[in-house]
């Protein structure tokens, strides 16, 4: 089996190299497919002589991850984000099935441990985070809207999970993750909005407070320290900005952008 992993990227000068070193030995060759990064991703990408670098403007997430795949050389697809790394014992795994023939109706599912500052976060509902990253790309396909996207899988896939753990170095500071929620929030209410969602007062009120309680307390949270604690916290700021943007675009009766 040859595999081509698939990395669409923008402005991700401090991730790409250390993601491209971590798939080198396991990979046939690397499509990336960058939406015109102004800083030296692209320099730093093409220097590796197993990748394939493409510009192409800004899609959204799913039409971008389907118009990367249509790139590669090879069927199997191993889909990864420029922020992620490959583990020693999950580079074993995948080497192993390199070994065995391909077959289509096969998906490969991993476990995805998240670095938070610094910090592995174990519990708050973050891990094992299981997602399915290796698959062939006539029979599976992106899907979605603006945000949260994910495989369409035929009926009677096999889904085998991989040993060994993604490496996710998501977020390195405090002010990074505020500004992804900022983000994240406004595309998540605008993807509600547009499907005739409310926000009513209540929500707004409890739904941060059992995000809270779910991942800190149900989902054990606590068990990471302090940045759990902050991790649950962020988690609850996000589904209130999340209803209150959402509350905002229904009230003045339109999508802003």
């Amino acid at each position: 089996m040859q595999i081509s992993a698939v990395i669409i990227t923008f402005n991700e000068e401090d991730n790409i190299a250390s993601c491209i070193e971590s798939l080198e030995e396991i990979v046939d060759e690397i499509v990336i497919v960058d939406s015109f990064s102004a800083d030296k991703t692209a320099e730093i990408a093409k220097k590796y002589n197993k990748v394939r670098f493409y510009s192409q403007k800004w899609l959204g997430y799913v039409e971008q991850k389907n118009y990367a795949n249509s790139l590669t050389s090879f069927n199997t697809i191993l889909s990864i984000d420029a922020d992620e790394l490959i583990s020693s014992e999950l580079r074993t795994s995948i080497l192993n099935i390199k070994q065995q023939e391909e077959k289509p109706s096969k998906v490969y599912e991993v476990s995805r441990l998240t670095n938070y500052c610094g910090s592995w976060i174990k519990h708050c509902g973050w891990y094992p985070d299981k997602k399915i990253r290796i698959f062939d790309k006539r029979l599976v396909k992106w899907q979605g809207e603006l945000v949260h996207e994910t495989l369409f899988l035929p009926q009677n896939t096999e889904i085998i999970h991989l040993k060994g753990d993604l490496l996710h170095y998501s977020y390195k500071s405090s002010t990074d993750h505020i500004e992804r929620i900022n983000k994240y929030s406004s595309l998540t209410a605008k993807e509600a909005f547009n499907k005739g969602k409310k926000a009513p007062f209540m929500d707004i009120w409890f739904r941060p407070k059992w995000r809270f309680f779910r991942d800190y307390i149900l989902k054990r949270g606590f068990l990471d320290g302090y940045a759990g604690y902050q991790v649950c916290k962020m988690s609850a700021y996000i589904t209130f900005a999340k209803y209150i943007k959402l509350r905002e675009y229904n009230k003045n009766n339109k999508v802003t952008k």
